[in-house]
């Protein structure tokens, strides 16, 4: 099983509403390099919920992954924000996967704090220029924030 971390703005899905819902589709995601990370993913795997572009940006919680990765579908949907005029039903390039919520944090682990800790200096969130939405997470990093979750 591998560990990731996904961000999302919390005004298209929180983890409070993930928890609300049980399930859902993560889909949108228009990099190249955090699509392939999502098609990496397997069943069963455990990713940090990171909760971005909003007042307190940090990890909320942790979901899972469902189902693994299969054509996005709002990249057909012309009303979508993340439509794609060149996708088609036969060459879709991106890819989503559905999640599932397990646990929600008592408080966001603000990036500040994760900036902090030297067990977390190699994780791309922290780095300087990394924006990718979708990102590995080594076992040791995932200890040190489950750590700070306690």
């Amino acid at each position: 099983m591998a560990h990731w971390l996904m961000k999302s703005e919390p005004d298209e899905l929180s983890i409070e509403t993930l928890g609300q819902l049980g399930d859902a589709r993560w889909d949108g995601v228009r990099n190249y390099q955090a699509r392939n990370f999502l098609r990496a993913m397997s069943i069963g795997d455990t990713f940090f919920f990171y909760h971005a572009s909003c007042p307190r940006p940090g990890i909320a919680g942790i979901a899972q992954i469902m189902a693994a990765a299969y054509p996005d579908p709002t990249a057909l949907d012309a009303s979508s924000p993340y439509h794609d005029a060149k996708a088609s039903a036969e060459k879709n390039p991106w890819s989503a996967v559905d999640v599932k919520h397990v646990r929600t944090f008592a408080h966001v682990l603000d990036l500040g704090l994760l900036k902090q800790q030297s067990a977390l200096a190699e994780l791309a969130l922290v780095q300087k220029g990394s924006r990718l939405s979708v990102m590995p997470v080594s076992e040791a990093q995932w200890a040190a924030v489950l750590a700070l979750a306690t």
